[in-house]
């Protein structure tokens, strides 16, 4: 696997944090009321990640409002000031001071990621064409995740690697110097992936080149241009090109961060399912190559309205109102996966509330997130009265024609510390007649600290 070596003297990485695993906290999630009013969601965790990150390779102080303050994001923040950048609050606002492209220093202990799979794969791009070595630790849920997709290409670039058995964390990494351009074609469409590849390519002398299967999302792409990076973006051959000029100069920018849409995916769905539900979800990011959802959820009957629209730092935006709404069961096209791939638990939800049948396929991308989500999903959702059959690729669910699933009764739903598992079994319990009943609810606040607190309050 590129230029990987054999695990020795794993003792020098500090012990994984797992936290997450001592002490949980269950809750049993039950139909209480309709969703009304109106609501904010937290920022863009992707764009909140890139802001940190991209602002700290500026030189100067760029300022962000709306950055999500979840514990991925203050894991990446933390791993920037450990390299040299400063990285504050000033009451509403985030400000970050620079060091400049080729400017990151030697970290002076393990870079700790908790469960952020984004700060981990971006962060190891960024540091890959720069001449230090850094150590990355996770949490046992991210510390199971692969990361041999983002070593095989910065391995081409001149990166070593020391990994733990089967690819993953804890890392030790040393960055090249220099690093060399490569032109990489993406084995499957992965964001992350082709992140970590630009930001590698920001301080290496040439063009990197990465070529995409199907388009994902373009935060990168657009960020990057907005600070002054040179990023060609076009088509060949049916496959989409991104070139990185390297060696860029970066200037720092006003940033004020989208609603995240995959937090107000949970909100779009509930409303969607519970009677008498007519809910304003407000300022949600709707970039075309996140938006996936909304489109998938309107071809199953969802009345979703856009108003407001806008653009706010080169992204789109508008306000959602979202009301109940009687949902079928589709095909859903295997080609829309990348617009919506962090969705998918949640609208496998909203398929076993739908009239008919849902099948879903190409989504084996969801086998090595925060959990194997397919398999977690239909565990769960099975548990709850679900009629679900797993495939290698996907789900097939037979929804209840809106009739509320009959719930969990006894051992509460194992979320793997997901996240997305954790809310999604927890919109779930709203459309069941016992509740559904998750094991711990503290790995929400990596990306919706708030989560529950808006479920409670839009219920009332």
């Amino acid at each position: 696997m590129g230029a990987v070596k054999e695990p020795r003297a794993l003792q020098i990485f500090n012990t994984v944090g797992s936290s997450v695993n001592e002490n949980p906290t269950p809750r049993r999630f039950t139909a209480t009321a309709p969703l009304t009013g109106r609501l904010r969601v937290p920022g863009d965790k992707s764009i909140s990640h890139r802001s940190v990150m991209l602002g700290a390779m500026a030189v100067g102080e760029t300022r962000v409002t709306g950055l999500l303050e979840g514990e991925d994001v203050m894991a990446t923040a933390a791993a920037m000031r450990a390299m040299g950048a400063h990285v504050e609050k000033t009451g509403a606002e985030w400000r970050i001071h620079g060091v400049g492209v080729g400017g990151l220093l030697q970290p002076d202990s393990a870079l700790e990621m908790g469960n952020s799979g984004t700060s981990t794969r971006l962060l190891i791009g960024l540091i890959a064409s720069h001449a230090i070595t850094a150590n990355f630790t996770g949490d046992a849920s991210l510390s199971k995740r692969p990361m041999g997709r983002v070593i095989d290409p910065l391995s081409a670039m001149g990166a070593t690697f020391t990994t733990s058995p089967g690819g993953t964390l804890p890392l030790m990494m040393t960055g090249a110097e220099p690093a060399v351009p490569i032109s990489y074609q993406l084995p499957v469409a992965s964001a992350q992936v082709k992140s970590a590849i630009m930001l590698a390519g920001l301080n290496t002398l040439g063009i990197t080149t990465v070529i995409e299967p199907v388009p994902t999302r373009d935060h990168s792409e657009r960020m990057l241009r907005g600070f002054g990076a040179q990023v060609d973006v076009g088509e060949e051959a049916g496959e989409r090109v991104i070139r990185v000029h390297g060696q860029a100069e970066l200037t720092p920018q006003r940033i004020e961060v989208p609603g995240d849409p995959s937090s107000a995916a949970f909100f779009m769905v509930a409303a969607s399912l519970i009677e008498g539900s007519d809910l304003l979800i407000e300022n949600v990011g709707l970039n075309p190559t996140r938006a996936g959802l909304v489109e998938v959820l309107r071809e199953m009957g969802a009345n979703i309205e856009e108003t407001n629209a806008r653009e706010v730092g080169g992204e789109p935006v508008a306000d959602l109102r979202v009301r109940h709404a009687e949902l079928r069961g589709i095909d859903v096209d295997p080609a829309v996966a990348p617009s919506m791939i962090d969705e998918f638990p949640v609208l496998f939800v909203a398929a076993a509330l739908a009239n008919g049948r849902t099948v879903t396929r190409g989504l084996d991308e969801l086998r090595v997130k925060e959990s194997d989500r397919l398999s977690a999903m239909a565990t769960a959702l099975t548990a709850a009265g679900a009629r679900v059959e797993e495939t290698a690729d996907g789900l097939i669910i037979d929804g209840s024609g809106g009739e509320p699933l009959r719930g969990t009764i006894g051992a509460p739903v194992i979320t793997h510390l997901d996240h997305r598992i954790a809310m999604s079994m927890a919109i779930a319990g709203l459309v069941t007649k016992e509740g559904v009943e998750i094991d711990d609810t503290r790995p929400i606040a990596t990306s919706f600290p708030a989560f529950e607190a808006l479920l409670d309050e839009a219920m009332t």
